[in-house]
């Protein structure tokens, strides 16, 4: 697939890039060339080919899902520049 000048130029436009027209006529067989290379990629027979997250086969160690509270509110609360009973205290906002 060919694109020419304009092509480019408008696809540069939604991209956001700004580009002269010197830069659009060296960009045009690049963006041409990768169009090429993507239809190529859609010749290619993926009948029979699972769907990968990862093209290496390891399962990853999971920690066992425990439900806690922590155990570490005098921590958090040590740099709080003002708590009461176990919480922060903010000051009231009111618009």
């Amino acid at each position: 697939m060919s694109l020419d000048k304009a092509t480019v130029k408008k696809v540069a436009s939604l991209a956001r890039l700004a580009m002269d027209d010197e830069e659009l006529e060296r960009m045009a067989p690049q963006v041409s060339g990768i169009i090429d290379w993507i239809e190529q990629l859609g010749e290619v027979n993926t009948d029979n080919v699972e769907p990968l997250s990862s093209v290496v086969d390891i399962s990853l160690p999971l920690r066992e899902d425990k439900v806690n509270d922590g155990g570490c509110v005098e921590k958090i609360l040590a740099n709080a520049p003002e708590s009461t009973q176990g919480y922060f205290v903010v000051s009231k906002i009111v618009e």
